[in-house]
């Protein structure tokens, strides 16, 4: 697995990277040789956050961990990763190697998680409508909602306006 490494705000320094390095590389069981992890280490306002993405087959596993410092982070995060990919791994057998879940053990969790099928409650459907982002805001805020989903005026294209875990806004533009 290639591993991709960004500081932000953070030195990360050789002996923390190959700890990481060191304890990724025991997810090479799930993953194919084309599979990438992306880790990102900042600090913010005496807070260390590392989050880690892992793409393989156009799938993603991603883990966001707030903590002290990092090593406990990355303690925290693979076992993230590692239920994401079990959960994963009963519905896409193809993503993952063969030999993958042939071990009776995993890596980072004690045990294996417990199945939580969802199933979808309620469908809706609603017009979509061309306004300025500002609007957007507006329309969702007067509707006490996390996110809305609108045509932007400016791109032409599909965004969702959703609200962030640390009380911002964020905006998912559509590619399509």
């Amino acid at each position: 697995m290639k591993i991709e490494f960004v500081e932000k705000n953070y030195d990360i320094g050789q002996s923390l990277k190959k700890i990481i390095t060191k304890k990724i590389d025991k997810l090479d069981r799930y993953f194919d040789d084309n599979a990438k992890a992306r880790v990102v280490c900042s600090l913010q306002n005496k807070t260390y956050k590392l989050e880690l993405t892992i793409t393989s087959k156009n799938k993603l596993f991603r883990a966001e961990v707030v903590g002290e410092n990092m090593y406990d982070n990355i303690d925290t995060a693979l076992p993230k990763i590692e239920r994401q990919i079990i959960k994963c791994s009963k519905r896409a057998k193809d993503l993952f190697r063969k030999t993958a879940f042939d071990l009776s053990s995993l890596e980072f969790l004690p045990e294996l998680p417990e199945d939580e099928e969802k199933r979808i409650y309620k469908t809706k459907e609603f017009d979509l409508v061309s306004m300025p982002i500002e609007d957007a805001i507006e329309n969702m805020q007067l509707l006490d909602h996390d996110f809305y989903i609108f045509l932007n005026e400016k791109s032409n294209k599909v965004n969702v306006l959703y609200n962030r875990r640390d009380g911002e806004l964020g905006v998912i533009e559509c590619n399509y």
